[in-house]
Protein backbone atom coordinates (compact mmCIF):
# COMPACT_ATOMS: atom_id res chain seq x y z
CA UNK A 1 0.00 0.00 0.00
CA UNK A 2 1.00 3.20 -0.43
CA UNK A 3 0.09 6.99 0.37
CA UNK A 4 -1.74 8.83 -2.60
CA UNK A 5 -1.51 12.73 -2.68
CA UNK A 6 -4.85 14.43 -1.66
CA UNK A 7 -5.86 16.96 -4.51
CA UNK A 8 -7.01 20.42 -3.06
CA UNK A 9 -10.02 22.21 -4.08
CA UNK A 10 -10.18 24.33 -6.67
CA UNK A 11 -8.67 20.90 -8.86
CA UNK A 12 -10.94 20.50 -11.64
CA UNK A 13 -11.12 16.58 -10.99
CA UNK A 14 -13.15 17.81 -7.70
CA UNK A 15 -16.19 18.88 -9.70
CA UNK A 16 -16.26 15.25 -12.00
CA UNK A 17 -19.51 13.12 -11.91
CA UNK A 18 -17.38 9.80 -11.83
CA UNK A 19 -18.18 6.79 -13.52
CA UNK A 20 -19.21 3.49 -12.52
CA UNK A 21 -16.46 1.01 -11.78
CA UNK A 22 -17.33 -2.13 -13.93
CA UNK A 23 -14.34 -3.91 -13.60
CA UNK A 24 -13.56 -5.66 -10.18
CA UNK A 25 -9.68 -6.71 -9.85
CA UNK A 26 -6.53 -6.05 -8.14
CA UNK A 27 -5.91 -2.44 -9.45
CA UNK A 28 -9.61 -1.54 -7.95
CA UNK A 29 -8.59 -3.91 -4.63
CA UNK A 30 -5.43 -1.55 -4.38
CA UNK A 31 -6.91 1.57 -5.42
CA UNK A 32 -9.23 0.92 -2.40
CA UNK A 33 -6.32 -0.07 0.16
CA UNK A 34 -3.93 3.12 -0.85
CA UNK A 35 -7.04 5.44 -0.58
CA UNK A 36 -7.85 3.74 3.05
CA UNK A 37 -3.96 4.22 3.92
CA UNK A 38 -4.12 7.53 2.70
CA UNK A 39 -7.30 8.23 4.93
CA UNK A 40 -6.01 7.52 8.12
CA UNK A 41 -2.68 8.76 7.43
CA UNK A 42 -4.80 12.54 6.60
CA UNK A 43 -6.21 11.86 9.07
CA UNK A 44 -9.58 11.60 8.01
CA UNK A 45 -12.82 9.68 8.41
CA UNK A 46 -13.73 9.16 4.42
CA UNK A 47 -12.34 9.61 1.36
CA UNK A 48 -13.69 9.83 -2.26
CA UNK A 49 -11.85 8.14 -5.62
CA UNK A 50 -11.85 11.89 -6.97
CA UNK A 51 -10.21 13.43 -3.97
CA UNK A 52 -7.25 10.95 -5.19
CA UNK A 53 -8.20 11.99 -9.00
CA UNK A 54 -9.33 9.10 -9.87
CA UNK A 55 -12.37 9.56 -11.70
CA UNK A 56 -14.43 6.17 -10.81
CA UNK A 57 -17.15 5.85 -7.98
CA UNK A 58 -15.37 4.34 -5.11
CA UNK A 59 -15.08 5.31 -1.88
CA UNK A 60 -13.50 4.62 2.01
CA UNK A 61 -15.64 5.59 5.36
CA UNK A 62 -14.01 4.85 8.73
CA UNK A 63 -15.07 7.04 11.71
CA UNK A 64 -12.47 5.01 14.15
CA UNK A 65 -9.64 6.81 11.91
CA UNK A 66 -7.90 3.28 11.65
CA UNK A 67 -8.50 2.46 15.01
CA UNK A 68 -10.60 -0.43 14.57
CA UNK A 69 -10.56 -2.21 11.10
CA UNK A 70 -14.29 -3.51 11.81
CA UNK A 71 -15.66 0.13 10.51
CA UNK A 72 -13.85 0.60 7.26
CA UNK A 73 -16.49 0.74 4.73
CA UNK A 74 -15.35 0.30 1.02
CA UNK A 75 -18.34 1.02 -0.90
CA UNK A 76 -18.27 1.08 -4.98
CA UNK A 77 -21.07 2.27 -6.98
CA UNK A 78 -22.74 3.95 -3.68
CA UNK A 79 -25.81 5.47 -3.73
CA UNK A 80 -28.23 6.68 -1.00
CA UNK A 81 -31.70 4.97 -0.99
CA UNK A 82 -33.50 6.39 1.63
CA UNK A 83 -32.89 9.45 3.75
CA UNK A 84 -34.60 10.64 7.43
CA UNK A 85 -34.71 13.18 9.31
CA UNK A 86 -32.42 16.52 9.25
CA UNK A 87 -29.14 17.38 11.49
CA UNK A 88 -27.04 20.23 11.10
CA UNK A 89 -23.48 19.74 12.51
CA UNK A 90 -19.87 21.62 11.22
CA UNK A 91 -18.06 19.65 8.50
CA UNK A 92 -14.92 19.83 6.61
CA UNK A 93 -13.25 18.14 3.66
CA UNK A 94 -9.30 16.69 3.33
CA UNK A 95 -9.94 18.10 0.00
CA UNK A 96 -10.38 22.20 1.05
CA UNK A 97 -8.33 22.27 4.53
CA UNK A 98 -8.97 24.76 6.91
CA UNK A 99 -12.31 25.28 6.14
CA UNK A 100 -15.01 24.01 8.29
CA UNK A 101 -18.85 24.85 8.56
CA UNK A 102 -22.58 23.94 9.71
CA UNK A 103 -24.17 21.90 6.84
CA UNK A 104 -27.65 20.24 6.63
CA UNK A 105 -27.18 16.15 6.19
CA UNK A 106 -30.00 13.55 7.24
CA UNK A 107 -29.75 12.15 10.47
CA UNK A 108 -30.13 8.34 8.70
CA UNK A 109 -29.78 7.39 5.99
CA UNK A 110 -29.85 4.45 3.97
CA UNK A 111 -26.82 3.23 1.19
CA UNK A 112 -26.90 0.64 -1.51
CA UNK A 113 -23.39 -0.29 -3.17
CA UNK A 114 -21.38 -3.61 -4.29
CA UNK A 115 -18.25 -4.38 -2.26
CA UNK A 116 -14.83 -4.79 -3.98
CA UNK A 117 -15.48 -8.30 -5.70
CA UNK A 118 -19.23 -6.79 -7.08
CA UNK A 119 -21.36 -8.45 -4.47
CA UNK A 120 -24.14 -5.96 -3.11
CA UNK A 121 -24.11 -4.55 0.07
CA UNK A 122 -26.12 -2.29 2.11
CA UNK A 123 -25.52 -0.13 5.02
CA UNK A 124 -28.24 1.98 7.52
CA UNK A 125 -26.30 4.78 8.92
CA UNK A 126 -27.21 6.96 11.56
CA UNK A 127 -25.61 10.48 12.73
CA UNK A 128 -21.94 11.07 12.26
CA UNK A 129 -21.80 7.55 10.01
CA UNK A 130 -24.59 8.97 7.69
CA UNK A 131 -22.82 12.12 7.72
CA UNK A 132 -19.44 10.74 6.34
CA UNK A 133 -21.72 8.60 4.06
CA UNK A 134 -23.45 11.49 2.52
CA UNK A 135 -20.21 13.59 2.16
CA UNK A 136 -18.52 10.92 -0.16
CA UNK A 137 -20.95 9.98 -1.72
CA UNK A 138 -21.38 13.93 -3.14
CA UNK A 139 -17.64 13.87 -4.25
CA UNK A 140 -18.65 11.22 -6.66
CA UNK A 141 -21.15 13.49 -8.60
CA UNK A 142 -18.94 16.02 -8.25
CA UNK A 143 -20.75 18.21 -5.15
CA UNK A 144 -18.59 19.72 -1.89
CA UNK A 145 -19.79 20.38 1.18
CA UNK A 146 -19.72 24.00 0.64
CA UNK A 147 -22.01 23.62 -2.49
CA UNK A 148 -25.07 22.96 0.52
CA UNK A 149 -23.91 26.27 2.26
CA UNK A 150 -26.20 29.46 1.97
CA UNK A 151 -26.55 33.17 2.67
CA UNK A 152 -23.37 34.46 4.56
CA UNK A 153 -21.78 31.25 5.36
CA UNK A 154 -21.24 30.75 1.37
CA UNK A 155 -19.84 34.35 1.11
CA UNK A 156 -17.21 33.92 3.70
CA UNK A 157 -16.38 30.76 2.71
CA UNK A 158 -15.82 31.99 -1.53
CA UNK A 159 -13.69 34.42 0.22
CA UNK A 160 -11.65 32.13 1.96
CA UNK A 161 -11.64 29.78 -1.20
CA UNK A 162 -10.31 32.60 -3.62
CA UNK A 163 -7.04 32.83 -1.12
CA UNK A 164 -7.29 29.05 -1.35
CA UNK A 165 -6.98 28.69 -5.05
CA UNK A 166 -4.71 31.85 -5.36
CA UNK A 167 -2.35 29.30 -3.44
CA UNK A 168 -3.33 25.97 -5.45
CA UNK A 169 -2.11 28.25 -8.81
CA UNK A 170 0.70 29.85 -7.18
CA UNK A 171 2.08 25.73 -6.05
CA UNK A 172 1.18 25.10 -9.82
CA UNK A 173 3.10 27.52 -10.94
CA UNK A 174 6.00 26.87 -8.47
CA UNK A 175 5.75 30.69 -7.10
CA UNK A 176 7.81 30.65 -3.94
CA UNK A 177 9.21 27.31 -4.50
Amino acid sequence: MSLLPIRLFPDPVLRVRCSEVTEFDESLRKLAGDMIETMHAAPGVGLAAPQVGVEKRLAVVDLSVGDDRSQVHVLVNPRVVRREGLVTEVEGCLSIPGINDKVDRPERVTVRAVDLEGKPLEIEGEGWLARALCHEIDHLDGVLFIDHLRGLRRERVRRQLRKLAAEYEDVRAGVGA
